[in-house]
């Protein structure tokens, strides 16, 4: 009998997780837990915790840089971090953020994306942006990149939007989250990441999505969570988004935080209403 706190705990040899996996989760009400990693290391603690979806993000910039922002992050600095985190993954699956400017084109997304995929070893992309990228998508599903839309919050656009803060209350702002949700997925996304919107528009956008939905600061109605690492840890100097939660606070290790975290997400006590926007 297992009597493990942590049933959720992958074996070495786990079968990798697909798409069609994130699908079938999505469909069986199975959340999706998803965490920031930017080296072989952190792969691999949270490869054996049971993450389910690893992101090497642009965050990097900020949290391994040092920079105030994502924007200085480059195409190469991606493609490194990117290939140096897949070698420490087994099971998860490895996604991948195009850097600012990157992608300003459908035809520079797909040679960004294709430096990332064959140099960097990810799995899928993702970008920000609304209705403006559905071309750029169409273009990279219709030649077999698996990419993530990014709406909500876009931390590349944080000059543009005057700062980091929570999108969506504004009912106009809401129905044009919406409709950019669906008009992305019909172009070929095949997940979607929604980034500090009100709990009711996360769960809206969800329920009408098909394809998974990943919120950061969306509620706890979206298919799955993400955070990034060293914030889950207590890593990240500063001040905390409200939606951050120290998973390191009364655990005994590394490995018992990040099981923590995922435990949390799978059975929906992460994020609680604490963790959310109204």
């Amino acid at each position: 009998m297992n009597t493990s706190p942590y049933p959720h705990l992958q074996q070495r040899d786990a079968q990798p997780v697909t798409i069609s996996d994130l699908a079938r989760m999505k469909a069986d009400g199975e959340k999706i837990a998803c965490l920031t990693a930017y080296d072989a290391s952190f792969a691999a603690l949270e490869d054996r915790a049971g993450v389910d979806v690893v992101l090497v993000g642009d965050s990097l910039g900020m949290v391994v840089q040092g920079a105030s922002t994502t924007v200085p992050v480059t195409v190469n600095d991606m493609v490194y971090h990117s290939r140096i985190t897949a070698a420490g993954l087994g099971r998860a699956f490895l996604m991948t953020d195009l850097p600012f400017l990157s992608y300003a084109t459908k035809h520079d997304a797909l040679e960004t994306s294709r430096r990332l995929m064959g140099e960097g070893a990810a799995q899928m992309v993702k970008f920000e942006g609304g209705e403006i990228q559905a071309n750029t998508i169409e273009h990279l599903s219709m030649r077999g990149v698996p990419v993530c839309a990014h709406i909500g919050l876009q931390p590349q656009l944080v000059h543009k939007m005057g700062g980091f803060k929570v999108q969506g209350r504004d009912g106009d702002v809401a129905k044009t989250m919406i409709r950019d949700a669906k008009l992305l997925e019909d172009a070929g996304a095949d997940m979607i990441l929604l980034e500090c919107v009100p709990s009711s528009l996360g769960a809206e956008i969800t329920a009408n999505a098909k394809v998974p939905v990943i919120g950061i600061g969306a509620g706890p109605d979206t298919d799955g969570q993400i955070l990034v690492i060293y914030d889950i840890l207590g890593l990240s100097p500063g001040r905390k988004p409200r939606f951050v939660k120290n998973f390191m606070d009364g655990a005994a290790s590394l490995d018992n935080a990040v099981a923590d975290y995922v435990a949390a997400v799978k059975d929906g006590s992460y994020p609680s209403p604490s963790h959310a926007f109204k």
